[in-house]
């Protein structure tokens, strides 16, 4: 359903997604209410996005992953696709060699891929973790020290970042838990005896390759720009540069913010902030500190020990010391315009990292929707604000 509101001479569409995805269960006629259990967040988006089933187990395409991801909803389908074991040997013909990756390999397989449930935990670990957590757990697994994982190894240390993911039980109500039943034998997370796009990727089509750190970092670091071009795109529309208006929706977007509070940060940015616009480069280096998250909170806790509010230079420095980078001053001056409260050149760090933190869980979030009313208003201001840029 399209909604189209008018301000300035402009009209401005907006879109209203309607269409839900059904949630299917596998393997209904072996479900057995006592053998059950409840969904978490998680494991329902992975359902409702996974358009693939095998052997009645869900599976993401590339492409759903992305969408799982950036998206509100999965892309309005009729059904999953079916597929026998016999029918997937399409993976090994498509997808390339670790050594061939690039930050546009998802986008490249689009439907020509699968995904498990725990690699799509695995996943989204990468989009969130600091590369150094990454850098620890292979070396745990490296037993003889030479810089590589074999198949098993890796598959290990996969189900343990995946288990993490998965103690972190979902956010909703015991309503919307027990819309969504389970069969308990492994959940989603069943030992799978095919081998995925992820596996053909890092051990090549027999599995018998090596995967070594410095290919893993890249793989790494090519998806988390991957997400984040796809984001920066969205907005930039070809351009290099986005708006700081458009960088404090893409931040916030995400988060638990009502309508009104989310407005209010917006409206503060406006009023504070030249236009000079947000590069790619900028937006993905906040981005990676927000990986960051945990060790600048801790730096700031020990720096600030009453939990005052912390200058510019303060936040510079804390943010080099933990991701060895420096943010831009421009950079730097939007997000304090965006969550100065007073305008007195202070910020609040603890509401900082609260809204961040949100932000972090984007693939889990939908967006804010409104309708309506709401809908009409909040198209206006979004245009009256774009005017005043």
């Amino acid at each position: 359903m399209w909604r189209r509101c008018l301000a300035g001479g402009t009209v401005v569409v907006a879109s209203i997604t309607l269409w839900k995805s059904h949630v299917v269960v596998t393997e209904p006629r072996r479900m057995k209410q006592e053998n059950s259990i409840k969904l978490t967040s998680r494991e329902k988006r992975f359902i409702n996005f996974a358009s693939v089933e095998i052997d009645g187990q869900l599976y993401m395409t590339p492409q759903d992953f992305l969408d799982s991801v950036i998206e509100q909803e999965p892309r309005p389908r009729l059904k999953r696709k079916f597929l026998g074991l016999t029918e997937i040997g399409f993976v090994k013909d498509v997808t390339p060699s670790l050594n061939k990756g690039s930050s546009q390999l998802f986008r490249n397989l689009r439907d020509k891929g699968i995904v498990s449930y725990t690699e799509y935990l695995f996943l989204l670990s990468i989009l969130t973790k600091p590369h150094s957590a990454f850098r620890i757990a292979f070396n745990m697994f490296d037993t003889d020290g030479n810089q590589r994982v074999d198949k098993h190894e890796f598959l290990v240390m996969e189900r343990i970042f995946s288990y993490a993911w998965r103690e972190k039980r979902g956010i909703g109500s015991d309503k919307e838990q027990n819309e969504y039943m389970l069969t308990n034998d492994e959940g989603l997370q069943r030992r799978h005896k095919i081998d995925t796009t992820l596996q053909v990727h890092f051990f090549g089509p027999k599995g018998n390759k090596d995967l070594h750190y410095e290919g893993f970092y890249k793989f790494m670091d090519d998806l988390q720009t991957e997400v984040l071009e796809l984001e920066f795109n969205e907005f930039s529309k070809g351009k290099p540069a986005i708006s700081e208006i458009d960088f404090a929706t893409i931040l916030l977007r995400y988060t638990y913010l009502d309508v009104d509070d989310h407005d209010k940060y917006l409206d503060r940015l406006l009023d504070r902030v030249e236009e000079k616009g947000i590069t790619f480069k900028e937006f993905r280096d906040f981005c990676q500190f927000l990986n960051n998250l945990e060790d600048f909170s801790i730096a700031m806790r020990m720096y600030t020990l009453a939990d005052r509010a912390i200058s510019k230079d303060e936040f510079s420095r804390a943010v080099k010391i933990c991701t060895g980078f420096t943010l831009t001053p421009h950079i730097i001056k939007t997000v304090f315009a965006i969550f100065d409260e007073d305008g007195d050149g202070l910020l609040s760090y603890k509401e900082f990292i609260a809204i961040m933190k949100d932000r972090l869980h984007r693939g889990c979030k939908s967006a804010q929707r409104t309708e309506g009313w709401d809908a009409f208003k909040q198209c206006l201001k979004n245009e009256i604000r774009q005017s005043r840029l």
